[in-house]
């Protein structure tokens, strides 16, 4: 009987998630919720929502984000500017980033391009699916946070775009 349970796979297990985010690209779903008994895994797509998962901690390959240290206060002498508003584009799975359709092809997009929320700004592989990722906001890249080919996470934030340009 344990044989039977060490085969059972595990809902966090990387090929499993995988499989599951290629599924959801085949079959246009938005969202795959899993439970096994206390664990619990939520996969979306097409927004900019995180992951959610209630289970013992499971190690990631790539490191937290250092927290941002809080500005210094103002001395007064120069007035506070305020903070400039961005918006992110995350990627909606995890996979390989690619910043063309093809290794010959000009780039979807590059900074200082004007983005719509229907514009193609990369493609992320995973198992052999592309997925094409829209900006799903307007404005301007000002930044491009991600190397071509570069492996990427759901969540990671792809591009840093400034919607008042």
């Amino acid at each position: 009987m344990a044989d039977d349970f060490s085969k059972t796979p595990n809902p966090f297990d990387v090929k499993t998630i995988k499989y599951l985010v290629g599924l959801m690209g085949q079959h246009d779903l938005s969202e795959i919720d899993l439970r096994n008994g206390d664990l619990r895994i939520r996969l979306r797509r097409g927004g900019h929502d995180v992951v959610v998962a209630t289970a013992p901690a499971v190690s990631a390959s790539a490191p937290a984000p250092a927290p941002v240290p809080a500005p210094a206060p103002s001395s007064g002498q120069e007035p506070e500017k305020a903070a400039k508003p961005v918006s992110l584009i995350r990627s909606p799975t995890p996979g390989t980033f690619y910043v063309a359709p093809s290794p010959d092809a000009e780039p979807f997009v590059h900074v200082g391009a004007r983005v719509t929320p229907t514009t193609v700004v990369c493609t992320i592989e995973a198992m052999k699916i592309f997925n094409e990722i829209t900006a799903d906001c307007t404005g301007v890249i000002t930044e491009i946070l991600v190397e071509n080919q570069q492996p990427v996470e759901y969540g990671q934030v792809l591009f840093k775009v400034d919607p008042t340009a």
